[in-house]
């Protein structure tokens, strides 16, 4: 037979009240992206600097004076390119971008993968069915993004053309969503 101590029975409830009081979202698996987990209770720069495929787009964040911005309640829907998209610019580009002098284009291209409000997947989804097969989002930077959806794919195509997918989708934060994506789009 088990014995049950004051002490367990006492854990066991407070466990269950906690549980009770969060919402289903924040007892939810956390997601992982870059080998870390992403909590719903953290923000976005938060999660962030967690994700090992997340350290160029993190750098550049900073570099820009971002960081407040994306730490803010918002909400904000980011188009967060891997390390991996960014490799994929011309050799050098980075490296330029994050230079002090280069701070305004860098916020510009940054700001370009950041739209006002929280848009899931599902929503983004619905947002191109209801737009005959796309729907354009205006983001931060004030250019706007077209997002489109294949089956169960969703693809943001820049102002230049080039179209990024979202790899991972509906990565919850505290101040918004964050969406994966390949490619670095440009405005």
């Amino acid at each position: 037979m088990m014995k049950i101590t004051h002490r367990a029975l006492a854990s066991a409830a407070l466990a269950f009240a906690l549980g009770a009081a969060l919402p289903a979202a924040a007892l939810a698996k956390n997601p992982m992206v870059g080998g870390a987990p992403m909590y719903a209770s953290k923000t976005i720069v938060e999660n962030a600097v967690n994700s090992k495929d997340h350290t160029t787009l993190v750098a550049a964040v900073k570099a820009a004076g971002l960081v407040d911005t994306l730490s803010s309640p918002g909400p904000f829907t980011v188009f967060a390119p891997t390390n991996a998209a960014f490799a994929k610019l011309p050799a050098g580009t980075v490296e330029t971008l994050v230079k002090p002098e280069n701070k305004a284009t860098l916020t510009k291209i940054l700001t370009y993968h950041v739209v006002p409000g929280t848009y899931t997947a599902k929503d983004l989804m619905k947002l191109a069915k209801d737009g005959g097969g796309e729907a354009q989002l205006k983001t931060v930077e004030g250019e706007p993004l077209i997002v489109q959806t294949k089956g169960k794919k969703v693809y943001v195509t820049d102002a230049k053309g080039s179209t990024a997918t979202v790899t991972t989708a509906n990565v919850m934060q505290s101040n918004g969503v964050i969406h994966v994506i390949n490619g670095v789009l440009q405005p």
